[in-house]
């Protein structure tokens, strides 16, 4: 059987035996972490490179969810792929200052590190424990994944500081509009690498007919509705306003139209998002019949093969949106906004709207319409978004990391 991996992967892994831990802020719902755990399961069951992580918060409380690290699907996945994960366990509902850490937690923090030749931290966000006095003196490499760094708070800070005192050994910046932004913000460009993001293609691939028709027979979406799907944590940079002021748009204009909501907090347990929808359809519960609010799902996959439209309403902050990328591969048009690198993302497969409900429920209607004519597009850029095209330059970065610094990699 042909070997899955590249030619230029397999080169690289040949001549690597790093040990890599990944510092993780916490595990909880999010493309970001969906993205990395992929990076990491997949360099680790290659097998010519050690990964380990470490996670500073065992439970996190995100979009009203308090979110527990052992329920985490991104964890579960590590877990059986065969990476060690380790945690600090702290909790976001514990009242502690999360720049302060105790004597026990540099102690975990020392024995996970000292037993890795290269840091990988998952966002800005873990680098304040890189940087605090005590922590071995390891390379790290930061993988960033916004357009908007100046919303990251005290973290900016914490990626100066590193890339400063000359810890920061390089930053993988997973679209072209993420490494500009951090150069605007004072990261020295030398550091910043572009690798963009991919997704495993044997999990996201269009179904056949009968298999669709049978998933949407299940979630009670009618075989000839048209269904668009929006992959989201009910969040100000996600722009869940706009998308539910468009879904009403939408259903109004079409009959058959459907919307599916999922993510953390798209629920009706959310006070927040049950409010908007109240506000929103209270004159029309006809409509609000067809929108399905699905919360947190560990099968994007079938919604996404469900689905005609995939849509993105983000008001900023997006680098190169995995629900883009998931949808297409899946068979779902991608509809966007025009944030990061989404426009470059979707071009010649999908749609580029503007913030105005009106323009982006008539764009869901015409994508939809336009779906037998761009699958053929739809398959010819199966490749470019190959996770394996990503693993190649994460390996490339990692190896570079610890040359840079003349240390020796384990043998």
């Amino acid at each position: 059987m042909a070997s899955p991996w590249s030619q230029e992967v397999v080169e690289v892994f040949e001549h690597s035996s790093l040990r890599v831990l990944s510092l993780y802020e916490g595990f909880f719902s999010g493309g970001a972490r969906v993205l990395h755990s992929t990076v990491v399961s997949g360099l680790h069951a290659h097998g010519h490179q050690q990964h380990s992580a470490l996670s500073l918060y065992s439970a996190v409380r995100r979009e009203t969810m308090l979110q527990r690290m052992e329920d985490d699907p991104r964890f579960l996945a590590l877990r059986a792929a065969g990476v060690r994960i380790s945690t600090l366990g702290r909790s976001t509902d514990d009242d502690h200052d999360p720049r302060v850490f105790t004597d026990a937690e540099m102690e975990i923090a020392r024995r996970e590190a000292t037993g890795a030749d290269v840091v990988l931290s998952l966002k800005e966000q873990p680098l304040r424990l890189a940087n605090a006095a005590g922590f071995p003196d390891r390379p790290v490499v930061a993988c960033l994944h916004r357009s908007d760094p100046e919303n990251s708070g005290a973290a900016l800070d914490d990626l100066r500081t590193a890339a400063d005192s000359g810890l920061l050994a390089a930053a993988v910046c997973c679209a072209e509009s993420t490494r500009d932004a951090y150069a605007a913000a004072g990261v020295p460009e030398h550091l910043l690498k572009v690798v963009p993001n991919g997704i495993d293609l044997t999990r996201f691939h269009p179904l056949r007919r009968v298999r669709r028709l049978a998933l949407r027979g299940s979630a009670g979406i009618p075989a000839d509705a048209t269904l668009v799907a929006y992959a989201a944590r009910y969040d100000a940079m996600k722009n869940p306003r706009l998308f539910v002021a468009a879904a009403r748009e939408f259903l109004e204009r079409d009959d058959s139209g459907h919307v599916m909501m999922c993510g953390a907090g798209m629920t009706r347990d959310n006070t927040g998002l049950a409010e908007l929808l109240d506000r929103s359809f209270g004159d029309r519960p006809d409509l609000l019949a067809r929108v399905h609010t699905l919360g947190v799902r560990r099968d994007m996959e079938n919604v996404y093969a469900m689905a005609d439209v995939v849509a993105l309403t983000s008001a900023y902050g997006e680098a190169a949106p995995l629900c883009l990328i998931e949808g297409a591969m899946s068979g779902a048009v991608p509809v966007t906004t025009p944030v990061g690198d989404s426009a470059r993302l979707v071009e010649r497969i999908g749609f580029v709207t503007g913030f105005d409900a009106a323009e982006i429920a008539e764009t869901w209607i015409e994508a939809a319409a336009r779906r037998g004519e761009l699958r053929g597009a739809l398959t010819a850029a199966r490749q470019r978004f190959s996770h394996v095209r990503m693993l190649s330059g994460y390996a490339q970065v990692l190896e570079q990391a610890v040359r840079g610094t003349g240390l020796q990699v384990a043998a």
